[in-house]
C-alpha cells in the first residue's frame, strides 16, 4: 500500500480541517479550548486547522472534535458541499 496521500484525500482533509475551525469559531472556541474538550493536544487541532496542510488523524479523534462541537459527524463532511451549493444559489 502507497502511504502517499492521494491528492483527493489531500483536498478532502484540507477542507475537513477549515469546516472544524469554522465551527470551532461558530462555537466561539479556542483551539486550546477545542483541544481541551476533545481530549487532544492543542498543537493537533493547530495542525489540523492549518491553512494548505493535510494533517491526517484518527477517526477516534475525528469523533471526539464532532462531540466537543456538538455536532453531528457527518456534518462535519457533509458541510463543504452544502456550503457550496449555499454560494451558489446566491449568485
Amino acid at each position: 500500500m502507497d502511504k502517499e496521500m492521494s491528492l483527493k484525500n489531500r483536498d478532502r482533509l484540507i477542507q475537513l480541517g477549515i469546516t472544524i475551525s469554522t465551527f470551532r469559531k461558530y462555537r466561539g472556541l479556542s483551539q486550546e479550548q477545542l483541544a481541551e474538550r476533545a481530549s487532544v493536544s492543542r498543537s493537533l487541532i493547530s495542525s489540523i486547522e492549518a491553512a494548505g496542510i493535510a494533517k491526517s488523524f484518527s477517526l477516534e479523534v475525528f469523533y471526539n472534535i464532532a462531540d466537543a462541537l456538538e455536532i453531528d459527524p457527518a456534518t462535519l463532511l457533509s458541510a463543504p458541499a452544502q456550503f457550496d451549493n449555499l454560494l451558489k444559489q446566491n449568485t
